[in-house]
């Protein structure tokens, strides 16, 4: 008999209930099936699949050169191992800054072909048109707001954002802004700590933060970076629980001796010949 196991999905009004409630929300990222069933079933809230995938899984140098097509592959591989995480999809640079139509058509794309469950998108204030209108669509909005990686070019490089006063007011119209044009949530990126709590404090939607002080209703990492995958990447915001690339070196290098040894592998980890009963019979003869 089949056991039926129910899954108590993630959903947006959820996440909302849970800066009422004072619930803090967890996000990470991640892009194939694999550690998406593991971030799932550890119980995380949120699953993105960021552009960062252009730096942590194709090696570029920033986010900039990541396709739509990407993202869509990607998001379609962590859905299959999501059953319960809320599934996020970034909008990649180029998707949406055209125009509202071309916004509107590749977002539809995220969740049609990829199977996300809501997009995330880099904006300013002059993008609450765009923002307004994929929610008009039906499209849930998390609008990622000052530190923006697809302007790094523009920026400077990742600097952080509302250290100024005037830098603290464009920020806190932007929030208000994307949360009048119908975003659901807002992602807080390399804000200065004060002014993502006033942001926070300040919007009835949920703050993911990332790299923006502790009092965001919710954190985001990198799932590789929360993993300690890159031995020499230690930035400031991040947190490594465990020493996954110590361990995989690791791994890799026990295997390679066991191979050049000979341990591995050994007559457990291999399939025997099935003797034939003629080939039997034939044997017995002499």
């Amino acid at each position: 008999m089949s056991v039926h196991r129910e899954i108590s999905k993630i959903t947006i009004p959820q996440l909302q209930r849970a800066k009422r409630d004072g619930r803090k929300i967890s996000m990470l990222t991640a892009y194939d099936a694999t550690f998406a069933q593991l971030f799932d079933q550890a119980g995380v809230d949120t699953i993105l699949v960021g552009d960062s995938l252009g730096m942590v899984v194709q090696g570029r140098a920033n986010t900039i050169p990541v396709t739509l097509d990407e993202i869509i592959y990607h998001t379609r591989c962590v859905a299959r191992g999501t059953e319960r995480a809320h599934l996020i999809a970034d909008m990649p640079f180029g998707s949406y800054q055209s125009s509202i139509r071309d916004a509107v058509v590749n977002a539809s794309r995220l969740l049609k072909e990829g199977l996300a469950e809501s997009v995330k998108l880099e904006v300013g204030l002059e993008d609450d048109a765009t923002v307004a209108a994929l929610v008009r669509a039906g499209i849930p909005v998390m609008a990622h707001i000052g530190l923006r990686p697809q302007r790094v070019h523009q920026m400077g490089g990742y600097k952080i954002q509302g250290k100024t006063v005037s830098a603290e007011e464009e920020l806190m119209e932007t929030a208000m802004t994307m949360a009048t044009a119908g975003a659901y949530a807002l992602l807080l990126e390399g804000v200065a700590l004060e002014v993502a709590a006033n942001i926070t404090n300040a919007v009835s939607i949920p703050t993911i933060g990332i790299g923006s002080g502790p009092h965001c209703n919710g954190q985001v990492l990198v799932g590789y970076d929360i993993l300690g995958m890159q031995a020499d990447w230690n930035p400031r915001f991040a947190k490594k629980y465990v020493d996954g690339a110590g361990i995989i070196t690791q791994a890799a290098q026990q295997f390679i001796a066991d191979v050049q040894m000979g341990n591995f592998p050994t007559d457990a980890n291999a399939v025997h010949q099935e003797k034939s009963s003629s080939h039997a019979d034939h044997h017995n003869t002499k």
